[in-house]
C-alpha cells in the first residue's frame, strides 16, 4: 500500500539567502512506518506537489504554525477525494484541535513504537480521531536512524553546493525559554539517545556537513563530552545550538569538527560580548539569532544591539520578531493582556508583528525589523557571509581529506557555464 508523506510550503524570513535545508521531522517519522508500506515523499519548498495521484493514505507533517493553514487546503482537497489524510508534527501538536476539522486522524506526541498500531487501525477501517501520546513518550533507545532515502538529494543544494543534513542526539529540554514551546512539546526532562546509536546514525550519512538540531546541547555537561569524544573520529563537520561555555568541552567540541553555532543574542553584556569570543577562540563561528520585540526593548535598544553585533564581529545574523506561538508563556501573557493583534497563522512567521508592543507602536517594530537586517548586512551582503562560512569549512574538510567539491552539474544547469567554471572555492 501506499503512504504519501508531506510537507507543506512555508515562507522564508525576509532578508533571508533562499535555500532549502531538507526537513527532519518528516525522515524521522518515515523511520516508524511499518516495512510494508510504499512511501513517497513531497516537500513542497523545493517542488510541486501533485494532486492527481491515488495513494491509499496521506501524512502531513508540519513543523512551522505559518504551514498550518497550507496544511489544512492540502488535506481538504484530498479528503475531498475521499483519501485518508493523517497529521503529525510540531504545529499540529500546537493546532490540534483545529487541525482535527481537517483530519481523518492527528498524531501527537512522538511515534517510535506507535505507528505499527496507527496504520493496523488504517487497515481495518477504525482510524482514530486523536492519536495523543504527548504525556507518554516512549523510550529514547526507540530512536533509530532516520529514513532519508526518502528525500530527493540533489534539490537540497545551494548554488551547486551541499547543504546540511539534519540529525539529532537527545529530546525534551530542561529549559522554558520564555518564547519557546519545547517544554510543551517534549517535556522539561532531557533524554539523551545512546551515544552508539547516535554515532552510528552520524557515520551512515553520506554528507559530510551536518546540523544537530537539539533544541541545546548545553544540558549536560558530562553528556556533552562523552558525545563530542565519541565524535572525533568521523571527521564531519556541524552546526548546533548552544554549547556549554567551558573550555574543555568547547575545545573538544571543535576537535570533534564544531563549524559553527546558533547562539541567542538577547542584550549587549559583557557576558554575550565572551560568550562570543569564546567560541571564535576555539575556530567555532557565530551565528546570532536575535529576538526584537521583547518587554521592556526600546528602539533604541534594538539600535544598540545592532551595532554591537558588528562591533564583536558577529559572522551571521537571524533577526526574528517576537510571535505569541500557541502553548508558550508568550502566547499566554499576550493573550492575556489582550495585546495579540493578529490570530492568522500565515501571519506567524516570526517577521511580522502580531503583538502590541509595550515600548512601541507595532508599525514602529516592523520597521526596526527591516533596519536590524538592512544595517546588519549593509556591508557585506548575507550569502556573502554565508560563502566566508562555507570557505573556512572547506579548508578544514581538504586538511582532513573529507573535502567533497561542488557539484557542478548542478551549477552549468542552475546557473549557467559561468559559475559552474568559477574556481573550486567551496
Amino acid at each position: 500500500m501506499k503512504f504519501k508523506l508531506i510537507y507543506p510550503k512555508w515562507k522564508k524570513l525576509a532578508g533571508q539567502t533562499e535555500f532549502h535545508l531538507p526537513p527532519h521531522g518528516p525522515v524521522v517519522f518515515a523511520a516508524t512506518i511499518p516495512e510494508d508500506w510504499d512511501v513517497e515523499f513531497t516537500d513542497e519548498n523545493v517542488e510541486p506537489l501533485v494532486f492527481d495521484d491515488s495513494p491509499d493514505f496521506v501524512g502531513v507533517s508540519m513543523m512551522l504554525t505559518s504551514q498550518v493553514k497550507r496544511g489544512w487546503e492540502i488535506a481538504d482537497t484530498y479528503r475531498r477525494r475521499g483519501i485518508k489524510v493523517m497529521f503529525g508534527g510540531i504545529a499540529t501538536m500546537l493546532h490540534a484541535e483545529e487541525t482535527m476539522r481537517h483530519a481523518d486522524a492527528v498524531f501527537l506526541g512522538e511515534a517510535e513504537g506507535r505507528m505499527e498500531g496507527v496504520f493496523e487501525d488504517f487497515k481495518n477501517n477504525r482510524l482514530k480521531p486523536c492519536y495523543d501520546y504527548m504525556a507518554d513518550p516512549p523510550p529514547v533507545s526507540l530512536v533509530g536512524p532516520a529514513r532519508r532515502s526518502i528525500l530527493k538529494e540533489e534539490l537540497y543544494y545551494y548554488k551547486g553546493v551541499q547543504m546540511v543534513d539534519l540529525v539529532h542526539a537527545s529530546r525534551g529540554c530542561r529549559f522554558n525559554c520564555y518564547p519557546c514551546c519545547v517544554s510543551f512539546l517534549g517535556g522539561r526532562k532531557f533524554r539523551p539517545r545512546p551515544y552508539k546509536k547516535v554515532i552510528e546514525e552520524i557515520a551512515g550519512i553520506e554528507n559530510n556537513r551536518l546540523f544537530i538540531v537539539d533544541n541545546s546541547l548545553a544540558q549536560n555537561r558530562e553528556w556533552e563530552l562523552g558525545l563530542f569524544r565519541e565524535m572525533i573520529p568521523l571527521k564531519k563537520k556541524w552546526c548546533c545550538h548552544p554549547i556549554e561555555d567551558d573550555d574543555e568541552v568547547l575545545d573538544l567540541a571543535a576537535q570533534a569538527g564544531a563549524w559553527y553555532v546558533y547562539q541567542a543574542i538577547f542584550d549587549t553584556s559583557d557576558y554575550i560580548r565572551k560568550r562570543i569570543r569564546r567560541y571564535k577562540d576555539h575556530g567555532i563561528a557565530v551565528e546570532g539569532t536575535v529576538l526584537l520585540g521583547l518587554d521592556g526593548q526600546t528602539e533604541n535598544d534594538i539600535r544598540r544591539l545592532v551595532d554591537f553585533l558588528l562591533e564583536v564581529e558577529l559572522d551571521l545574523a537571524e533577526f526574528t520578531v517576537l510571535t505569541p506561538f500557541p502553548h508558550t508563556r508568550t502566547f499566554d501573557d499576550l493573550q492575556r493582556e489582550g495585546r495579540i493583534l493578529s490570530y492568522d497563522w500565515n501571519d506567524y512567521t516570526a517577521d511580522k508583528v502580531v503583538f502590541r508592543p509595550d515600548k512601541m507602536s507595532p508599525e514602529k517594530l516592523q520597521e526596526l525589523y527591516a533596519y536590524a537586517w538592512d544595517t546588519f548586512y549593509q556591508d557585506e551582503p548575507q550569502p556573502y557571509k554565508m560563502f566566508r562560512l562555507l570557505q573556512k569549512v572547506a579548508v578544514r574538510e581538504k586538511a582532513d581529506g573529507t573535502y567533497r567539491g561542488r557539484r557542478r552539474d548542478l551549477i552549468a544547469r542552475r546557473f549557467g557555464k559561468k559559475e559552474a567554471i568559477t574556481g573550486d572555492l567551496l
